[in-house]
């Protein structure tokens, strides 16, 4: 029964993962609550559970809601610009598939599963309450009846968190271009720029509210190295402080979008995500923290 139960859970991991991702920001962190949610289902009878994949979703987003409720304040209390962990893969393997008109199991789970980096950015601007409605429910369909008793509220009020939370999310989070190929155009156009030194190249391709967050994880004599950048001539001017550093940046698949990987001499230093619409580059999410870049997959990009 143990091993025929470990084998049914291994079918539902992708998906847990996936939910605790999306409410949480972190993969370690996600990884952690569908671990705890095997944990659970080990200790549990299940005799009469009807659907297990249902039961299993409404665990998991009750262990990452009492993650998020739990979390030290140190992201909302302190000034830190904070970049949720990317999801990485190599852009020209996608963009062969896409050409090919055809993907594989493996790629379709990479582009249906992705999610951008600004949308979860964000998330995590919600109430708890109101991520875990919206991502169980317009994520993932979970009905709201389902839901109601994991945020300890009637059906029709977990539908006004989900409602309220749609509504933040449609105003504040940009959808990107959904053509990959426009998106590497772009990306290229940027590289050329940065590359070659060119501030007027850099601004054109840049949107004029432009938004730059860099998530270094340092700080520099007890104050946060973070920042946040806004507009097209401060984005093209930090861009061109860190010129140098362009000739090893990689093209990359980030979060389902375009971004870069920069890695001297192999060696990742920043993951920048960039999101894309009619165009142009509306906001640029950079994550530097050597600690966890350490922890992160490149999906081959560094090889």
């Amino acid at each position: 029964m143990g091993e025929d139960l470990a084998l049914a859970f291994e079918t539902h991991r992708g998906r847990l993962r996936s939910v605790a991702y999306r409410m949480l920001g972190s993969l370690s962190e996600a990884d952690d609550a569908v671990q705890e949610t095997w944990l659970r289902l080990s200790r549990s009878d299940i005799s009469e559970v009807r659907s297990l994949a249902a039961w299993l979703t409404t665990v998991v987003g009750r262990i990452c809601l009492d993650m998020l409720r739990s979390r030290t304040s140190r992201r909302e209390e302190s000034l830190d610009t904070h970049v949720p962990d990317p999801v990485i893969d190599r852009l020209d393997r996608i963009e062969r598939i896409d050409r090919a008109d055809r993907l594989d199991p493996e790629e379709e789970v990479v582009r249906a599963d992705s999610v951008g980096i600004a949308l979860l950015i964000v998330l995590e601007t919600l109430d708890p309450a109101e991520r875990l409605a919206f991502v169980l429910h317009d994520m993932f369909a979970v009905p709201f009846d389902d839901i109601a008793p994991i945020v300890d509220r009637t059906p029709a009020a977990t539908r006004q968190l989900a409602s309220r939370a749609r509504r933040r999310v449609q105003g504040a989070a940009p959808v990107p271009d959904p053509d990959l190929s426009r998106q590497r155009t772009v990306l290229d156009a940027f590289l050329a720029a940065s590359r070659g030194g060119d501030f007027e190249a850099l601004v054109a391709v840049l949107h004029p509210e432009v938004v730059l967050r860099a998530d270094s994880g340092a700080l520099v004599g007890g104050t946060a190295a973070s920042k946040l950048v806004r507009g097209a001539k401060a984005v093209a001017e930090q861009a061109l402080l860190f010129r140098q550093f362009a000739e090893y940046a990689r093209p990359a698949l980030v979060n389902g979008g375009v971004g870069v990987v920069t890695a001297p001499d192999g060696q990742p230093l920043s993951v920048t995500a960039l999101t894309v619409v009619d165009g142009r580059i509306v906001a640029m999410d950079i994550l530097s923290d050597p600690e966890r870049l350490a922890g992160l997959e490149f999906g081959g990009v560094l090889t």
